[in-house]
């Protein structure tokens, strides 16, 4: 146990016994113990292997590389499509975590023993994202713009043609590329 993390359990009011129960489970897998996110990450030399976090309807276990498992039991769920490698196990009740635990503990060790073989999930690459068009003609006109989209991490230029694009009117679309035109000139992705 990390006493840095012990805040997160402390203040937890809806899942607070679930999230203690899943801790016991992680930590006697022998992972480390930290605080990423603002949530407990458990670590196997120094790679994230799980995390614990809570929802409004669920509290689940996120393991990073989830979409390499097998999940013989149809457990692991994909938040949403833009997820590449996450998957999430999701948990309504003490019980219900108590009942899976063995099988939480398998999932677990496979989660380590896929990041000891080296396996990596193939994310799909930036010019697999669709460009809006409202972003593509600001790129065509703006040559500054393309050279300093390009210049941004994969990451951020995912999350702003992920946000760009989602939009289901052009007006909206239009007024994102426009608000954020400054802020990848200045090199800075969507949340900085």
């Amino acid at each position: 146990m990390n006493p840095k993390v012990d805040w997160f359990f402390a203040k937890a009011d809806k899942w607070q016994k679930e999230f203690e129960k899943l801790r016991s489970i992680v930590l006697d897998s022998h992972l480390a113990e930290e605080l990423k996110w603002g949530c407990p990450c458990y670590t196997f030399e120094g790679s994230n292997i799980v995390l614990i976090h809570g929802f409004k309807e669920y509290c689940a276990l996120l393991f990073f590389n989830g979409a390499l498992m097998k999940d013989p039991k149809g457990l692991l769920v994909q938040q949403t499509e833009n997820v590449q490698s996450a998957r999430q196990m999701r948990f309504t009740g003490l019980a219900e975590i108590t009942k899976l635990a063995p099988v939480i503990k398998k999932y677990v060790f496979e989660a380590v023993e896929l990041k000891e073989a080296g396996a990596k999930v193939a994310l799909k690459k930036v010019k697999d994202f669709p460009v809006a068009e409202e972003f593509q003609r600001k790129l065509d006109k703006m040559p500054a713009l393309k050279t300093a989209f390009e210049a941004l991490t994969p990451g951020r230029q995912r999350g702003y043609l992920l946000y760009f694009s989602s939009a289901k009117q052009s007006k909206t679309r239009e007024s994102r590329v426009e608000k954020y035109t400054q802020q990848i000139l200045d090199g800075k992705g969507l949340e900085d």
